[in-house]
């Protein structure tokens, strides 16, 4: 009885931040990405968006540079749930520019695809519209 008794008891797990209790199944699994950790994903994101084929790579680039023109402070892209319609507003207006300056322009979804990627980068730090070698 003393054994049972044991297992319902908290653990001493009191390490991660703002967690008050024995952590949950998913923080314990192996390379867990918690809180603090997002510097490794954006690292990892960009290192994989190099191996995107080059017309690829340069629509990114350039939607890079359109969304500079909506990264301010408290732009939409930064709303905690961006709309679908705002969303679609944004990627038709970079679809209108790409097709004045790209004689084989994009699809809309990618655009769509490019856009939210570039999103997530910026509002989780990171880098804005600067495209480096990481290695």
């Amino acid at each position: 009885m003393e054994f049972h008794s044991k297992l319902l008891q908290p653990s001493a797990e009191q390490g991660v931040r703002g967690w008050n209790g024995p952590l949950p199944f998913y923080m314990t699994y192996p390379g867990y990405f918690g809180p603090g950790q997002e510097a490794m994903l954006l690292r990892d994101l960009e290192y994989l968006q190099q191996m995107y084929p080059a017309d690829v790579r340069r629509f990114q680039k350039r939607i890079a540079e359109v969304l500079d023109k909506a990264d301010y402070e408290g732009s939409m892209i930064y709303d905690e749930y961006p709309d679908k319609c705002s969303i679609g507003a944004l990627t038709s207006s970079m679809l209108r520019v790409l097709q004045n300056e790209e004689e084989d322009p994009p699809t809309e979804g990618m655009i769509q695809v490019l856009l939210c990627n570039e999103i997530y980068k910026r509002r989780h730090g990171g880098r804005r519209g600067r495209y480096e070698r990481i290695f």
